[in-house]
């Protein structure tokens, strides 16, 4: 069973801390609603992050969003500060254009910086006033990440999206898929949840992302689907169960049309 862990206590909304200074091995797990920027300038081995092995290679950032499943498979003595925090953290007015960066970096995970580009200092700003609050320290930790995600957005090559807006249909879509799926499975399902029409909330999804509803719900279901075949010891028939598919040989049927191969054919090839 995947774990789910839940670093921010009580009605806390960000938190930053050292990166623990251990080689160590983790168990996959997910956390809860709350996302996880990474900035390692040391250590070396392996980080997982769903179906994607990223080999550290420091200085580099990582950026998970609520749900995701990643584990670290340390050689070398990890350095650097993990930084949590909830959307609820900024003021959805006065900071609407810092959520909309974060919008933007759904699709940044990793990004290896630069040798021009050393934001230790920034990371160093953000733990002090964390740790010797004043007045002004929650302006200042605002302004020191809205600068990190504007740059890792630079360095990532992901341009602005000119349609986009905080709340559209589609954001909703996108937030309601990542808390039920795998237990929806249709457009129509989520179009009723939205008090909307399946037209409606496709052409929402086309709009902002050139990808219709269904083909979202279907790559957010082989997501769920490589978690458990990767970090699990499920056979296809128990994963297919979980995934709330009728039955083990419509689930793989579905799992081959998405990833090319069968499910079995897909654990094998990533424990050769």
């Amino acid at each position: 069973m995947i774990h789910i862990k839940n670093k921010l206590d009580g009605n806390e909304l960000f938190k930053i801390s050292r990166f623990k200074e251990v080689i160590k091995k983790t168990s996959p797990h997910k956390h809860g609603d709350y996302y996880e920027l990474i900035f390692l300038n040391g250590g070396e081995g392996f980080h997982w992050i769903e179906a994607e092995n990223y080999q550290i290679s420091a200085p580099e950032i990582y950026f998970l969003k609520p749900g995701q499943l990643h584990c670290w498979q340390f050689t070398a003595i990890p350095k650097g500060f993990v930084v949590l925090f909830k959307e609820e953290f900024f003021d959805p007015i006065k900071e609407m254009h810092l959520i909309e960066l974060i919008r933007r970096m759904d699709t940044t995970t990793h990004v290896v910086l630069p040798g021009y580009y050393q934001p230790s200092f920034l990371f160093e700003e953000i733990f002090r006033e964390y740790q010797q609050p004043t007045e002004y320290s929650i302006n200042m930790i605002h302004g020191y990440l809205r600068a990190i995600f504007s740059k890792v957005l630079q360095l990532s090559n992901v341009g602005a999206k000119p349609n986009s807006h905080y709340g559209s249909l589609h954001e909703q879509f996108l937030e309601f898929l990542s808390k039920k799926c795998p237990e929806l499975h249709t457009v129509s399902e989520f179009a009723s949840m939205l008090h909307t029409s399946p037209q409606n909330l496709n052409a929402s999804c086309r709009k902002y992302t050139a990808k219709s509803a269904s083909e979202h719900i279907a790559a957010q279901l082989l997501t769920e689907a490589k978690r458990h075949i990767l970090h699990t010891d499920k056979t296809i028939t128990e994963i297919a169960h979980l995934l709330h598919f009728n039955d083990a040989s419509y689930f793989v049927k579905f799992f081959k049309k998405q990833a090319g191969v069968t499910p079995l054919k897909f654990r094998e090839s990533h424990f050769q």
